[in-house]
């Protein structure tokens, strides 16, 4: 099955309050290529994953958890989760102490 990684652009972008431009300058492609992927008519390569990574100082793994659909969030190890689980609550925990990075989920 293939990963939907428009919606983990998208929902990452939204939740760190970007723009497309905004998020674009922070990696090695242009809004252009970032709308492309985020409309779902080109996949990111493995580099450009991890440029989003660090963008927004979030582990790559997080994009790959977004990206993936249920049966896929289904099947992984319970030691995935539970890293995953630690990795999800130290970036809560630094976005809490630093105002700068926190997310800002809209409704």
């Amino acid at each position: 099955m293939e990963q939907d990684y428009a919606k983990a652009f998208r929902v990452i972008r939204a939740a760190f309050g970007l723009r497309q431009s905004e998020l674009a300058e922070r990696m090695p492609i242009t809004a252009s290529q970032l709308s492309l992927i985020e409309a779902g008519k080109r996949q990111p390569s493995l580099r450009v994953v991890n440029a989003l990574a660090d963008a927004v100082s979030i582990p790559a793994a997080l994009i790959s958890v977004l990206a993936s659909n249920a049966v896929e969030v289904e099947s992984k190890s319970d030691d995935d989760i539970s890293d995953l689980a630690r990795a999800l609550l130290r970036l809560l925990v630094s976005a809490k102490g630093d105002p700068q990075r926190s997310l800002r989920f809209r409704d």
